[in-house]
């Protein structure tokens, strides 16, 4: 962590993020970004450490006839991942048809939204090293079922990346990942957007602009599967 006060906005946490990850000299990366807002983050962090930049999508599922409520959630990739917290499940009356059509419906939607960014297929991340970065986190929910899932998909190391968190949220998400960075965690934390001057909304645009850009450091075949 930084004695800094915040971030000017997210381009700039993204640099600073990168100078601590680079002097990890971690071995074959992929930084993995939430959308929309962590890509601009992500991608300063993907340059500079000549890196593939992939966006990572989350789907909450939702329980029957309360879709707010979340009883799990489907993580995007090469092979994606479901979660389920169980026992919350059954307390709703979720069975395991309600859970596929979820599965179904929120592939499709990964999917849509794969096309809108035009990432290509996700990176298989077996036996790599993936950087899990995003703008910030509140609660921490949406991480800690991307990290779960992302367990499943066989990386060699995990590596969660963000410039701001509460400590309360960062302290239970440690046990999920082979390491946390964190620039920095105020106290009392309000929310993400106190805590950058410029903290518009990232629009899809410029996400699939600075996608596209990334591209251009990607070595070729890198989206094929492993064998």
């Amino acid at each position: 962590m930084t004695g800094r006060k915040g971030f000017a906005d997210r381009r700039e946490a993204g640099r600073l993020l990168a100078q601590v990850i680079k002097a990890l000299d971690l071995a074959d990366p992929v930084v993995l970004a939430l959308p929309r807002g962590g890509v601009p983050v992500g991608f300063e962090v993907a340059k500079a450490l000549g890196a593939p930049l992939d966006v990572l999508l989350v789907r909450k599922i939702g329980a029957p006839g309360h879709e707010e409520y979340g009883i799990g959630a489907l993580v995007d990739g090469a092979c994606p991942q479901v979660v389920v917290d169980e026992p919350a499940a059954r307390m709703v009356g979720a069975d395991r048809a309600y859970i596929d059509r979820q599965i179904a419906r929120q592939l499709t939607e990964i999917e849509r939204r794969r096309a809108l960014y035009r990432t290509g297929p996700p990176i298989p991340l077996e036996g790599r090293v993936a950087i899990v970065v995003d703008d910030g986190i509140a609660s921490g929910g949406t991480v800690r079922a991307a990290l779960k899932a992302l367990a499943k998909a066989g990386p060699e190391r995990i590596v969660l990346a963000v410039p701001l968190a509460p400590t309360e949220a960062i302290t239970g998400l440690h046990e999920l990942c082979d390491r946390v960075i964190c620039l920095l965690s105020p106290h009392p934390f309000r929310a993400v957007g106190m805590h950058y001057r410029d903290f518009t909304q990232t629009a899809d645009d410029e996400v699939i602009s600075l996608l596209a850009e990334a591209k251009l450091w990607e070595k070729p075949g890198m989206r094929e599967a492993r064998i």
